[in-house]
């Protein structure tokens, strides 16, 4: 049986993930492969609620072409692009019966993210003396690592080379080769470029055929979350199946899309004494935090205005806001695991199902199918307490009441 793992956060599920979905089993060569998604579930890479509730995204995938689908603990997921990597490579490494691997980048050469996921590259005395050098000048971690590799490289940082330092989803792709070398994976890896224009693009105006998840999130924050606002919002740019998941669960009065300015409430009401032990706050972040968010006036308590008074060259919007959210949930980096201690699954169908039993087998984490498995491991209460937090901070957001992650199953196709 061929099992094919996607690292993913489906926010929200776009044709540029069926297509990855699709694409993947053609390489493999088997179109009845099982398809294995782990995913962010309440907070995403970037440090934000997600647009939609986990489980809804969860139902999305499976509908367009996932057989199972796993949720990335929230330590990993709300991480930087190295962590949350490691966290997915690790946990489906741990299921026992991926096979494969597959994930889209936004250049044309895999030979390129092989070069540049290469330990020795890193390691290097003139890779780490570039980088302190262009950090000491007041340059974000991603400029610096583009400055330090192409003083390794002695590349010019054009075409493929620009593509890969400077997109999201190549970044992440050489950080999942270097977690599986780093991890020892014994997976098949198909990297497959991707179809349409950059995939972190927000605007691709209005008639593309494949449409960004940073596109699909700005239109529907562009609404003001009404159903027919939202269903205009993402017309023709989402798999039909996906729109309607979406569509029906609103309909139903289950949540609305997350709403930024609720968050930004959030971070501006959150006590901040003593914030520079929370997770994300070191190298001077928490003071200046403190002294942006003590200098709000009236009127600029809206996410718009936040962002804008929070921006820097010294620190990159995601980690000011991964940063935001572990001050909410008050989590230091002495209360999370720094390695996957179970596998969630958030959802399958029915060959999907049958691949689950074999893993139910095969696995070396404790699975966790309902809330309550989390109350049958002593060691995992950490993890179903910050797991829990998560799930009700992006549920606050979406009008979605405390707890309401407690009673939902798995979601079954």
């Amino acid at each position: 049986m061929r099992v094919i793992g996607i690292i993913a956060e489906y926010n929200p599920f776009h044709k540029g993930h069926e297509y990855l979905i699709s694409e993947a089993r053609k390489r493999v060569g088997d179109p009845r492969a099982i398809v294995m998604s782990i995913m962010s579930g309440p907070l995403t890479q970037r440090g934000l609620p997600s647009v939609a509730p986990k489980h809804i995204r969860a139902r999305q995938s499976l509908l367009c072409g996932s057989n199972v689908v796993l949720e990335l603990p929230v330590e990993f997921a709300c991480a930087p692009a190295s962590e949350f990597a490691q966290g997915a490579v690790r946990s489906l490494m741990a299921t026992g019966v991926v096979t494969d691997i597959a994930w889209g980048i936004d250049c044309s050469s895999p030979e390129l993210v092989e070069t540049l996921s290469d330990p020795s590259l890193y390691e290097s005395e003139q890779y780490k003396e570039a980088l302190k050098d262009a950090l000491s000048s007041g340059d974000s971690f991603p400029l610096a690592n583009s400055k330090a590799v192409l003083a390794v490289t002695g590349m010019t940082g054009d075409g493929d080379l620009k593509d890969a330092l400077k997109s999201p989803n190549t970044i992440l792709a050489i950080e999942y080769m270097k977690a599986i070398r780093k991890f020892g994976a014994k997976f098949k890896i198909h990297m497959i470029p991707r179809e349409g224009q950059g995939y972190s693009d927000t605007d691709h105006g209005d008639e593309q055929e494949f449409y960004s998840a940073s596109a699909i999130r700005t239109a529907i924050y562009g609404t003001s979350g009404t159903l027919s606002q939202v269903a205009s919002a993402v017309n023709g740019k989402m798999p039909d199946k996906a729109a309607s998941v979406m569509l029906s669960a609103m309909s139903c009065g289950k949540f609305h899309p997350a709403d930024p300015d609720a968050y930004a409430s959030r971070v501006i009401s959150c006590p901040r004494n003593d914030i520079q032990d929370i997770r994300f706050m070191g190298d001077g972040l928490a003071g200046y935090v403190s002294n942006v968010l003590n200098d709000l006036r009236t009127g600029e308590d809206t996410f718009d205005a936040l962002s804008s008074k929070l921006a820097t060259k010294h620190f990159t919007m995601p980690r000011i806001y991964r940063a935001l959210t572990m001050m909410i949930l008050g989590i230091r980096d002495d209360m999370i695991s720094k390695e996957p201690m179970y596998i969630r699954v958030l959802g399958f169908d029915h060959d999907g199902r049958y691949c689950l039993k074999i893993m139910g087998k095969c696995s070396r984490l404790p699975i966790i199918h309902n809330y309550s498995d989390f109350l049958e491991h002593s060691e995992l209460k950490a993890c179903a307490g910050l797991s829990l937090q998560a799930d009700d901070l992006a549920g606050a957001v979406m009008g979605m009441p405390p707890g309401y992650s407690r009673d939902i199953p798995p979601v079954v196709v």
